[in-house]
């Protein structure tokens, strides 16, 4: 899970993600991270600890850290929040890259249309409750996926 600081979006799509999976019984590791090195082990912004909390998800032990050109090793699928996420992490995998590896989250529940999960940063609450449920509904279509084989 990547978005530019790794302190609100991609911490929650981490967090839901990952207790959707031990839920479903699924031996996943999920991890995030951010294209830009400026929240480098910081704890989650606390609207997302806030809103995660309110669903049942803790996120307060995660930390921010740097997309790395390995993560596209180590990781079988990579998620970004938005387009600008998308450009840099190609950047940042350099000859790493592949393109079925990376995708835009929201194209699990909206597939090919390459919507962006807005950065709740300036937006008060209200935006954190948004992305909550956005990446919420994307989560559930990446567990369908899995569960359904």
């Amino acid at each position: 899970m990547v978005c530019l600081g790794n302190i609100c979006r991609s911490p929650l799509a981490e967090g839901i993600l990952q207790a959707k999976a031990d839920a479903a019984g699924l031996n996943w590791e999920v991890d995030s991270a951010g294209t830009a090195g400026y929240h480098i082990d910081e704890a989650p912004h606390e609207l997302s600890q806030k809103v995660a909390k309110q669903n049942g998800v803790d996120i307060s032990f995660q930390r921010g850290r740097k997309l790395r050109k390995e993560d596209f090793i180590a990781f079988d699928k990579i998620y970004v929040m938005d387009s600008e996420n998308y450009n840099d992490a190609r950047r940042i995998a350099g000859d790493y890259w592949k393109e079925n590896k990376v995708d835009l989250i929201l194209n699990e529940t909206y597939p090919h249309e390459n919507r962006s999960v807005p950065d709740p940063w300036y937006g008060g609450f209200d935006g954190f409750i948004e992305v909550y449920e956005m990446l919420d509904k994307a989560c559930d279509k990446i567990i369908k996926r899995y569960t359904s084989r």
